[in-house]
């Protein structure tokens, strides 16, 4: 039977893909007034982060492109940017691949702990694959609405 956690990832990961169909990379690399990043760094961010909280913490072997650290990490700014940057059309590749790589391969390591619990930079200690998945679904929720909110300042420009 197919764990709830899975429906959900697949549900947020739905919406965002959604979200950022048909936005070019010119569109993904502006960043509007009052934001920090485009919309481009927070699908790479998403990324990012969940190949780290799926496979980093128990051993598994992640799908990350060299770069992705240096540029999508928290705290990294697009202004500092000096790397070949991934397109729209990689980044929804990779961003649609990863939820059907967690699916297929953590159904039996739900429940594993970690061998060190990680605290979040908003300070929730996360102890087990099932937590760091959860905090995924609010994590790529925060970055929804930043994309969404970046895309409706893009479209008015």
């Amino acid at each position: 039977m197919e764990h709830y956690i899975f429906k959900q990832l697949d549900f947020v990961r739905g919406n965002t893909i959604r979200l950022l169909e048909n936005i070019d990379d010119d569109t993904s690399e502006i960043i509007p007034a009052r934001f920090n990043n485009h919309i481009k760094w927070n699908a790479g961010h998403i990324y990012l982060v969940q190949e780290r909280f799926a496979f980093y913490f128990i051993g598994k072997e992640m799908i990350l492109p060299k770069e992705f650290q240096a540029l999508f990490s928290p705290g990294t700014k697009p202004a500092e940017w000096s790397l070949p940057i991934p397109s729209m059309s990689d980044l929804t590749s990779l961003l649609k691949e990863q939820v059907e790589r967690i699916e297929r391969e953590l159904p039996l390591h739900l429940s594993e702990k970690l061998s060190q619990p990680y605290t979040t930079s908003t300070g929730l200690t996360l102890s087990s694959v099932e937590e760091l998945l959860s905090f995924c679904l609010y994590h790529e929720g925060m970055h929804f609405a930043t994309i969404k909110a970046l895309k409706q300042a893009v479209t008015q420009i």
